[in-house]
């Protein structure tokens, strides 16, 4: 186990924002995990868990304490059933999957990020989401207990999951699949990638805000006039609405003065509340 000094995070997060963090460690298994988190307590420095990095702002500042990056990627088959580490990547998982003729994924194509991020947050799009094939997940808590929960147990609700209020930390994952057309599997997959690319300008989180019961927050905030709007190098794109790109060096300020904005636009004309789905450590 290494640990670094003022790591750029801009380098670990898919928006290529971000300061430098005080310290920073990968950590590859349980027992690398055990010594970063020992290492934050005898220094009695904050931390933070960092999967993908695909749906954080962090400071132009950086971040005052730890950050502890999940490594670990091995990715199981067996029979229907895929065991993923939290580090590994969602694109992996589902390209193993397709290969392997087994259906349940396909609504990941091109979804940036890890495992453990998934669940975190319970990611989806085109009418999927993670908890739909999560059926066992173990996880460990600060004092070091590995703790094994079925997918029912996960507290899996729209863009969240408990372990984004337990403090635990999501070791790897079970997925139960089922078996399908190998090339039907590939084209589905082949066409979300290829929406992804031309409505997700990167680098950007992809969607900041959550929907709201079933409305798009993209089409919330198309609808107050801010499709396009931009402020210093980060901009509300043309494509989607609920997507902020950074098209020119921005900072995460610029970045927070659009998400700003947008909410107060909304709850002017709409009387609603936008919530981020983006993770804001600023």
């Amino acid at each position: 186990m290494k640990i670094k000094q003022n790591v750029i995070l801009a380098k670990h997060t898919t928006y290529k924002i971000g300061g430098p963090a005080d310290y920073f460690i990968g950590v590859k298994n349980i027992d690398e995990l055990k010594q970063a988190l020992k290492f934050a307590d005898d220094n009695a420095l904050p931390k933070f868990i960092l999967a993908g990095g695909s749906n954080v702002l962090f400071s132009d500042e950086g971040y005052r304490g730890l950050i502890i990056k999940i490594d670990s990627k091995k990715i199981n088959i067996a029979g229907n059933k895929i065991t993923a580490d939290a580090g590994a990547l969602m694109n992996d998982l589902v390209s193993q999957s397709i290969e392997n003729g087994l259906a349940g994924l396909e609504w990941a194509g091109g979804l940036p990020g890890t495992i453990g991020g998934a669940i975190r947050g319970n990611a989806g799009c085109f009418g999927g989401e993670t908890k739909d094939a999560v059926v066992e997940v173990m996880a460990m808590t600060e004092n070091g207990e590995i703790k094994k929960y079925s997918g029912g147990d996960c507290g899996f609700e729209y863009r969240d999951s408990a372990f984004k209020h337990n403090g635990e930390i999501i070791l790897s994952a079970v997925f139960k699949l089922k078996s399908g057309d190998r090339e039907k599997l590939k084209a589905e997959v082949f066409d979300h990638i290829k929406y992804r690319k031309t409505k997700h300008r990167m680098p950007s989180c992809g969607s900041v805000f959550k929907n709201i019961s079933g409305m798009p927050a993209g089409a919330i905030i198309e609808a107050c006039g801010l499709k396009g709007k931009a402020i210093g190098g980060a901009r509300i794109t043309e494509e989607h609405s609920n997507i902020i790109h950074n098209f020119n060096n921005a900072k995460a300020t610029d970045v927070l003065e659009l998400i700003n904005l947008a909410k107060e636009k909304v709850d002017q004309k709409f009387g609603i509340k936008l919530e981020e789905e983006v993770q804001l450590m600023l």
